[in-house]
């Protein structure tokens, strides 16, 4: 009987082997084995020669089996080969994957910058055509508002008052002179709350201003979220309010439709984060409208800033920083259980302290990086400088940003406080030893310490005399609405009982209210820790008063220092610091108190509008020379 050929298995009942069509490939190598018995003994007799073929089928090896057992080290060698293409893949695919996001993200801007141009083209003519009328029609007008007290003048020098008393003003270099006044470009200024009225708003018109003077053919964007204000209101209160006044042809205003984004109250939990999520938000909302030449940050949003470098790597970006988002001293103060360092003192206890620790590092981190990728930094004081620096400086050196981070002071109406509050034998008569304290009612501005010390300071020193003798304390400051201000106001009035004869509220008070307090006290206390500059303190001294601030932040580094090697007021920590600061200011004698009250009226001088003006144009004559390459910082062709 031939052999029965491969493929083949016995039958039960059949002397021969029939086909296996499929099955056999079909059936694993361990199903063979248990199909096997069912029919083996039962055909054992009839064909032995089938069964010995059928178990030498089910038991060989596979072709699988037989490389693996003749080649094994083929085997490990393919194994090593994809494992290292694995690896070299996920390298590749690791230093691609940026570069093909930076690409989508160009092509991005580029559609965004195609779909607004329409848009820019069409306020450039505009403004080009409202000039043309203005010249015409306004030219008394113009040369009104170039006069205004908050103008600069043709050379940057000198400015003569009404009465033909010329103010002395902060010498500005004359190579100023030199920067290109014909960019034409737009500049845009992402400010979304610039109808608010407050220090930030300042700033923003103040360098609007420096800028229409300095570069008149260019055009200004703001980027708002104040709906509700018209471009001839926005402007009429900032005439009104800062005795700014800008030529509206050359200015435009952008409204925003995603400001609640960036509001507090719409992240109730993880506040930062979100706000920065929410400010990416409003970035696309802003560049879906226009897309500028340079790109400025006036209010701190600096997630908005790279995202304009994702998306317009050639759109040169400044930043004015008031306040870093986050700062060391935060981080820091989670572990501090003073009770004095900061609203967040001592809660980093516990596991949701280390939750909340680990989230600002984090957070800190994202900060660093967004950071390193803006051209142009400025802060407002030496010490948002140095956490700026601690923050930016690493990251700004790896993208191999050329320009330092600088100080640029803010602008205060300091030759307006001179002329309306004089210093003088005269004045000093009608000063009384009241203490002031401007500034509004809100936990960090630390009302409740000031208070105290005062109290500590009126035991110690006035613990017998009549309420007429007494110095009084005048807390003047604004009440926010919807916000827990007001229920601020009345604790602090229930803290105050002790001595509410000598606590005064002033609460929401008029500009005239404010100055006579200012002629008439004799110090100006601030209570806030790591105050990131102090415009308030500024107005202090220039109105003549005696400073006692808290030795911390702005006012410790930048404004109440020492002139000639002597002081211009005192530093203090704590409530029984404040109160011995409040005993040294009013125990000075009258001519040591009048010489420390000119040397900072003096010193004042440093924050005047003409100096943030000089520095503001240096700032942006680097930016214009990013966009122009045949410009340099100083404006000069090179």
């Amino acid at each position: 009987m031939p052999s029965p050929p491969c493929g083949l298995r016995c039958l039960p009942h059949s002397t021969a082997c029939s086909p296996l069509k499929d099955d056999t490939n079909a059936v694993s190598d361990t199903n063979r084995l248990s199909v096997l018995p069912q029919y083996a003994y039962a055909a054992a007799a009839r064909s032995p020669r089938c069964i010995q073929r059928s178990l030498e089928a089910v038991l060989a090896p596979t072709q699988t089996q037989r490389a693996q057992a003749l080649h094994p080290s083929l085997a490990a060698l393919m194994a090593v080969f994809t494992i290292l293409s694995l690896l070299l893949g996920v390298v590749v695919l690791g230093s691609l994957l940026p570069l093909g996001i930076y690409q989508v993200g160009k092509i991005i801007g580029l559609v965004i910058k195609s779909k607004t141009q329409h848009r820019k083209d069409i306020l450039l003519e505009r403004a080009e055509k409202e000039q043309r009328e203005q010249e015409k029609t306004d030219k008394v007008g113009r040369k009104t508002a170039a006069s205004s007290s908050s103008s600069l003048s043709s050379e940057w020098d000198k400015v003569s008052d009404e009465d033909g008393d010329d103010r002395e003003r902060t010498p500005v270099p004359s190579s100023s002179a030199s920067f290109d006044s014909h960019f034409n470009g737009v500049i845009g200024f992402f400010h979304p709350f610039c109808n608010a009225g407050g220090g930030g708003e300042r700033v923003l018109f103040a360098a609007i201003l420096a800028t229409q003077r300095r570069y008149p053919n260019a055009l200004c964007a703001v980027y708002t979220g104040d709906n509700d204000a018209t471009r001839e209101q926005i402007l009429a209160n900032v005439r009104d309010r800062f005795d700014i006044d800008l030529n509206p042809a050359k200015v435009v205003f952008l409204y925003l439709q995603t400001r609640d984004w960036v509001l507090a109250s719409r992240w109730p939990h993880f506040t930062l984060l979100g706000q920065s999520i929410g400010s990416l938000i409003l970035g696309w909302d802003a560049f879906n409208l226009l897309v500028p030449e340079i790109f400025v940050d006036t209010m701190g949003y600096g997630f908005v800033l790279a995202l304009c470098r994702f998306l317009f790597p050639k759109v040169p970006t400044g930043a004015y920083v008031h306040y870093p988002t986050i700062s060391t001293d935060m981080l820091q103060s989670l572990h501090n259980t003073t009770g004095n360092q900061g609203l967040n003192a001592g809660q980093g206890s516990g596991w949701k302290g280390r939750a909340k620790q680990t989230y600002w590092e984090c957070f800190a981190s994202l900060y660093r990086w967004v950071g390193g990728s803006v051209d142009v930094v400025m802060t407002n004081s030496t010490w948002t400088q140095n956490h700026i620096s601690e923050l930016w400086g690493r990251a700004r050196t790896k993208q191999n940003m050329k320009h330092p981070i600088q100080v640029v002071y803010p602008p205060c109406p300091v030759e307006e406080f001179q002329k309306r509050i004089p210093v003088d034998a005269a004045s000093e008569k009608s000063r009384t030893n009241n203490i002031l304290y401007i500034a509004q009612f809100r936990p960090e501005k630390k009302h409740e310490d000031i208070i105290k010390a005062f109290h500590l300071f009126l035991k110690e020193h006035y613990g017998t005399a009549s309420a007429e003798e007494r110095p009084k304390l005048i807390l003047v400051g604004s009440v926010r609405n919807d916000t827990d201000d007001e229920k601020k106001v009345y604790k602090l009035r229930l803290q105050a009982q002790e001595v509410k004869d000598s606590v005064e509220f002033v609460v929401n008070a008029k500009y005239s209210q404010v100055v006579e307090y200012l002629k008439s006290s004799s110090v100006g206390v601030n209570g806030m820790w790591n105050e990131h500059f102090g415009i308030g303190v500024v107005e202090y001294q220039a109105a003549g008063l005696i400073a006692v601030v808290n030795d911390s932040g702005g006012p410790k580094y930048d404004i109440v220092v020492e002139i000639d090697g002597k002081p211009t007021g005192f530093h203090a920590s704590t409530p029984e610091e404040f109160a011995s600061g409040f005993h040294k200011a009013l125990s000075l004698s009258p001519k040591e108190a009048f010489a420390m009250r000119l040397r900072a009226r003096q010193s004042s001088l440093r924050f005047s509008e003409q100096v943030f003006a000089e520095a503001w144009l240096g700032q942006l004559a680097c930016l214009i020379a990013l966009q122009l390459p045949s410009r340099n910082c100083s404006g000069v062709v090179s």
